[in-house]
C-alpha cells in the first residue's frame, strides 16, 4: 500500500523536519520519502491545514477486557484509539482480573501484537486496588509495568503513598494517583456549587481535590528524593486550586507532573441540570472559573498531558437515575478534537501534550519522522470540523457527551506497526 500526505507541517521535535511543511510518501508501513513528492499513490491525504506528528499516547486509558467484555474489547479499544490518533495507550489496573500479576502484564503484550495499537501496562499500586497491601511492584515493573496507580482509586492511605514513593524511586517508576478524598466525595455525584444545589444532588466539593493534592505534595517533600524527572503524577486534575498547588510546587523542584481530561475543558456542572448521565464524569465537571484556570495551566506548562480518561459503560450501567448510573466517559476519539475546540491553544503547543510529553513521563522511546522509519504517525486537519455521531463510535459502549457536538481538528489517518487506519 502507497501512502502519500500532502502538504503537511511535521510536529515532531526528533526530527530534522521539525515545524517544517513537506509530503511523506509511506509504503508498506515505512516512510520512504520526506520532501516534495509528485507521485502516484494509492491514497492521498490533503487537508485545508495538514498536521503530521507522532502517534498520539494516551496516559488513562480504561479497557474492559479482561473481565467484562460486553462493554469493550482490546480489539474495539484499538480501533477506537486509532480513529482517534493513538498509537499507544496506557492501560489503567481495574480490570477482572486486576493487573497485578505478570500474567495479565503478558496477556496485554501479546494483544497487542495482533492490533494496530500498542497495550502498555499500569499496574496497581495495592492488591484488588483496595488500598490496604501492596503489589509485588518490582516483579510487576521487570515484566514491564511502565506505572503504577490504583486507576479509578484515589491511594487514600498516606502511608501507602509515602512507601509506594521509596518502593518505586530506585526503580525510576511513576507514581500515578488520582486525587480525591475519599471521605469528602463520597456519595457525591456532581461539582458541589450552586447548581448542584439547585438540582438537591450530593456534591463532590474542590476542596476534596486541592486536600489530597497538599497532602501528596507534603509527603513527596518528606521524601526529599533528587530527581530530574517526575516520580509523582496526579491524573485528571480539574480545579483551579488543586493546579495552583501543582504549580506552587514545580516551582519549587519537587518531581512532579499532572494531567487532565480533555473533557474537563469542554463542559462544566451548569450542563448537567438536564440530569444527563454521559455528563457524569470522575473528577466531575467543574465551573467555568475551574476551565479558565485549566486553560492557563496548558499554556503556562503547569500542565503536562491531555488525557482521553476514556472509560466505557454499556446502557445497564449509563440509562438509569442520575444517582445509580456510573462515573466515565469514553473519550478516545474526541480527545484531540476536544482540547483543539476548547483549549484555545495553538495546535504546535497543543500535540506534544498528546505525543512527546506523555512518553517523556513514562519514559518511553520518541518514535522518529524521518525517511526509512518505520510509520508510528497521526495525519490530521486542524481547520475540519465534524459533526460527532453515535454512528462513528468504534467503541462497543457510547457513553459520549459529545455526540451531536460540533468540534474541531479531525484526524484524518494513523500509521503504527505497518497497518494503517483512515
Amino acid at each position: 500500500m502507497k501512502v502519500l500526505i500532502k502538504k503537511a507541517k511535521i510536529i515532531n521535535a526528533g526530527s530534522p523536519h521539525h515545524l517544517k511543511q513537506r509530503d511523506i510518501l509511506v509504503i508498506d508501513g515505512v516512510i520512504t520519502k520526506i520532501g516534495k513528492i509528485d507521485e502516484a499513490a494509492d491514497q492521498i491525504i490533503k487537508g485545508k491545514e495538514l498536521y503530521v506528528s507522532t502517534g498520539f499516547m494516551d496516559l488513562r486509558t480504561f479497557s474492559k477486557e479482561p473481565g467484562q467484555e460486553a462493554m469493550e474489547t482490546l480489539e474495539s479499544l484499538s480501533r477506537a484509539a486509532a480513529k482517534g490518533g493513538y498509537s499507544d495507550l496506557l492501560i489503567m489496573p481495574n480490570t477482572d482480573p486486576v493487573i497485578q500479576s505478570k500474567g495479565v502484564i503478558n496477556y496485554l503484550k501479546n494483544s497487542s501484537k495482533l492490533t494496530q495499537v500498542n497495550f502498555h501496562a499500569a499496574a496497581a499500586v495495592t492488591l484488588d486496588n483496595k488500598g490496604e497491601s501492596f503489589t509485588e511492584m518490582w516483579d510487576l515493573h521487570e515484566a514491564g509495568a511502565l506505572a503504577f496507580t490504583d486507576g479509578t482509586k484515589p491511594l487514600w492511605n498516606s502511608d501507602i503513598l509515602y512507601k509506594s514513593l521509596q518502593y518505586l524511586y530506585p526503580r525510576k517508576a511513576l507514581l500515578m494517583n488520582r486525587p480525591e478524598e475519599p471521605a469528602l466525595a463520597m456519595f457525591g455525584q456532581m461539582h458541589e456549587g450552586v447548581t448542584s444545589t439547585h438540582m438537591g444532588t450530593k456534591g463532590i466539593p474542590s476542596e476534596a481535590e486541592e486536600i489530597m493534592i497538599m497532602r501528596d505534595l507534603k509527603l513527596l517533600e518528606y521524601a526529599d528524593f533528587e530527581s530530574e524527572r517526575p516520580l509523582l503524577h496526579f491524573s485528571c486534575v480539574s480545579t483551579a486550586s488543586g493546579l495552583a498547588r501543582i504549580r506552587k510546587a514545580k516551582q519549587k523542584g519537587l518531581p512532579v507532573s499532572c494531567d487532565i481530561a480533555a473533557h474537563q475543558l469542554a463542559f462544566t456542572d451548569e450542563d448537567l441540570g438536564g440530569f444527563d448521565t454521559n455528563l457524569k464524569v470522575s473528577p466531575p465537571f467543574r465551573s467555568k472559573k475551574d476551565i479558565k484556570a485549566l486553560q492557563k495551566g496548558i499554556e503556562d506548562g503547569t500542565i503536562d498531558a491531555i488525557v482521553s480518561d476514556h472509560n466505557p459503560l454499556d446502557e445497564e450501567h449509563k440509562n438509569m437515575e442520575f444517582d445509580l448510573a456510573e462515573f466515565g466517559v469514553i473519550g478516545l476519539q474526541t480527545a484531540f478534537a476536544a482540547a483543539l475546540t476548547y483549549s484555545g491553544l495553538q495546535v504546535e503547543n497543543l500535540i506534544p501534550l498528546f505525543t512527546e510529553s506523555p512518553r517523556n513521563l513514562l519514559e518511553m522511546t520518541q518514535p522518529l519522522i524521518n525517511e526509512n522509519v518505520e510509520a508510528n504517525l497521526t495525519v490530521l486537519d486542524a481547520a475540519q470540523t465534524f459533526i460527532f455521531t453515535e454512528d462513528m463510535i468504534e467503541s462497543k459502549s457510547k457513553n459520549s457527551p459529545f455526540i451531536g457536538k460540533e468540534l474541531k481538528g479531525k484526524i484524518l489517518a494513523t500509521f503504527n506497526k505497518r497497518m494503517h487506519t483512515l
